[in-house]
């Protein structure tokens, strides 16, 4: 023990057991007493679910749990330490430089980042890996991580003192009784709530920079261009490693590049940042993905509907679109004096399609799906191909029903979500359930019968979920799911979501076989999320090579020489007949280079080859891109086989 005290504490810890420490003791002398592995791994501690520096002095009853280096959290406090270890080694290199803000991140990527402002000397990427070494540098001196809390007056001074240009407005704009607090490491220094780390060497060897950027100051595409250093960092070396290889994957099957080399999509650039052109490659994907979803939706009891892009800002103000989410909406438009907005969702059209008349509860529940393109403003900074856009299509539905019918609902819509995702080959989901918020509408009694119709969709799935207690909307409980790509990937996809919100916003109601009038659950649901993200996924996902049910092109019929090209036509022409994607290649290059190029540049599954034996045999040679050498088929028999491939959507 660092301490001495007459006083005695009791500490519980999370197995429910409790200790008795000397007032004063500290999480290191916890972690410590506990056992010498805990204390080596410890990085901070959690007070009465508090997560403070492991340093902090314990000096009432309390319950405490020790934040370790592997766990969700202590990556966290890792990856927001490396951030200012990172702005540490920055400064070294360019004491000139100017910083803005650093923090943990929660990206697939990306663990942490720091902007920064570098004047007239931009870094480039050239000045990485000298970053990097700066940081080892930084970590081997294993400097203690010091909280320093200040007044005001104080804070800003000391920012005045380092020339903190960016954090002096901040601390201006702070209320007087605030408490203010710098974390200081070795000569540096930084204004930081914390926790952090207790020294920079506990940062380890995990750690990685990985990469720049321009981001605007505060997103704001107004403010001056900073430049964005990204790292990452892990509990070992190893996981670093492990990750770095995953980045060198993830980039081989980036979406954008991908999407550029097979002609799928671009976006409009200086004529509008964020907004999609689809190409026709890319067009027809899409619409085999609409096709597939209108087909699966009428067949599980779901009307098709269709709602217009723009309404008078009244609407947005009962939906209270304009009290909660006018920052992602864009400024209105004058129609004859009355002011319109771009839609940002498509749910209050469907809820006033269902006011339109007066309801019965013989007529519920309503199912409602729509293919939406909805508009919602994305700092330029945050834009990224297909995944964040401004203009989207959402793959939405929205379910009136009674209570009574919520369970069954819930359950349809569960299922209907994990079969859509199996059937674009997603098998491995994490599921998470969020329950009632601290605020909340709607009556608790109402919260309970939803979030136990959620639950009990969840446990019958057979799937392992999580609980994020108090993690729901305001206006009601819901499910997340996340899918995991071919590399291992987390995305999230589909939500289903209760609203009593809503309803009440505009007195909804339905008579109710007692004759009076009931209000309405509304059921928000998306399987797929947005078109554009759901395509940016499978473009990575299947790296550029789609299933054939999804494939504009399916395969390619080659011709070896000059006299085989009449055959050669003859069989795209049977194939097409047949209703199959198939195109022709009577070019002059050698069939080899002709074979790799269809098979792996242009991600074609499917090369049957006509040369001299075939054209003798009446055959085809067939090679198919992941299963190779298929052997001599007829034309029909590559058919059936394209139609199989189709039919099992392999």
């Amino acid at each position: 023990m660092s301490v001495s005290s007459d006083v005695e504490i009791k500490i519980t810890l999370p197995d429910g057991s409790e200790r008795v420490y000397a007032a004063g003791t500290t999480g290191a002398d916890i972690a410590a007493s506990i056992g010498k592995g805990l204390a080596k791994a410890a990085l901070a501690i959690r007070v009465n679910d508090v997560p403070l520096d492991l340093s902090t002095s314990i000096d009432a009853d309390a319950s405490v749990a020790v934040v370790t280096r592997d766990s969700a959290e202590g990556l966290t406090m890792l990856r927001h330490s490396g951030a200012h270890i990172m702005a540490d080694a920055v400064k070294r290199m360019r004491p000139d430089a100017k910083l803005w803000k650093g923090p943990a991140v929660d990206d697939e990527r990306y663990g942490f980042y720091y902007d920064i402002d570098f004047g007239d000397k931009p870094i480039t990427d050239d000045d990485l890996p000298k970053i990097e070494k700066l940081m080892a540098e930084i970590v081997a001196e294993d400097s203690p991580f010091e909280r320093v809390v200040v007044d005001k007056p104080e804070a800003l001074r000391i920012a005045r003192d380092l020339e903190d240009d960016y954090k002096i407005p901040i601390l201006e704009r702070t209320p007087d009784d605030d408490e203010i607090s710098f974390y200081k490491h070795g000569g540096f220094t930084d204004l930081c709530r914390g926790p952090h780390i207790p020294s920079s060497g506990k940062l380890g060897d995990g750690f990685a920079v990985l990469s720049i950027a321009g981001a605007y100051l505060g997103d704001d595409a107004s403010n001056k261009m900073l430049t964005r250093i990204y790292g990452h960092a892990f509990a070992t070396k190893k996981a670093m490693e492990a990750h770095k290889n995953r980045l060198a994957e993830a980039t081989k099957r980036d979406h954008r590049r991908i999407g550029k080399e097979l002609d799928l999509f671009s976006t409009m650039g200086e004529f509008g940042a964020g907004l999609v052109l689809w190409h026709p490659k890319g067009g027809f994907i899409r619409h085999k993905i609409e096709e597939f979803w209108r087909a699966q939706h009428l067949d599980g009891g779901y009307d098709i509907v269709y709602s217009p892009h723009v309404a008078k800002a009244d609407l947005w103000q009962t939906s209270g679109h304009l009290d909660f989410y006018a920052e992602s909406m864009y400024s209105g438009m004058d129609i004859d004096g009355q002011q319109y907005l771009l839609k940002p969702m498509n749910c209050p059209f469907h809820v006033m399609m269902f006011k339109d008349r007066r309801r019965s509860y013989r007529e519920l529940p309503f199912r409602w799906a729509e293919l939406g393109t909805v508009y919602r403003y994305e700092g330029a900074g945050m834009l990224h191909g297909l995944m964040r856009v401004r203009g989207f299509t959402q793959d939405d539905a929205h379910i009136f029903c009674t209570p009574s019918q919520l369970d069954d609902e819930i359950a349809r819509v569960l299922d209907f979500v994990l079969d859509m995702l199996r059937a674009f080959g997603f098998e491995d989901f994490d599921l998470e359930l969020s329950t009632r918020p601290e605020k909340a509408v709607g009556d608790v009694a109402i919260w309970d019968t939803a979030t136990a119709a959620l639950r009990k969709a969840l446990d019958a799935s057979g799937i392992a979920y999580d609980v994020d207690e108090g993690g729901g909307a305001f206006y009601g409980p819901k499910i997340d799911v996340k899918i995991r790509d071919s590399i291992g990937r987390m995305w999230q996809c589909s939500t289903i979501q209760c609203d009593f919100n809503l309803p009440d916003r505009f007195d909804l109601s339905f008579i109710g076989d007692d004759g009076g009038t009931h209000r309405p659950i509304m059921i928000h649901r998306a399987l797929l999320g947005s078109l554009e993200r759901f395509f940016g996924i499978l473009i990575e996902n299947y790296s550029g090579c789609f299933p054939l049910w999804l494939a504009p092109v399916q395969a390619v019929v080659l011709s070896v020489g000059e006299r085989h090209a009449d055959a050669a036509s003859a069989t795209v022409r049977e194939l097409r007949e047949a209703g199959h994607r198939v195109e022709l290649d009577t070019s002059s290059e050698k069939v080899g280079a002709k074979i790799r190029n269809h098979l792996w540049q242009s991600k074609i599954q499917l090369v049957a080859v006509i040369g001299d034996s075939e054209l003798e045999s009446g055959k085809l040679a067939v090679r198919h891109r992941k299963d190779g050498d298929l052997g001599a088929l007829s034309p029909a028999e590559l058919s059936s086989d394209i139609s199989r491939r189709v039919r099992e959507r392999t």
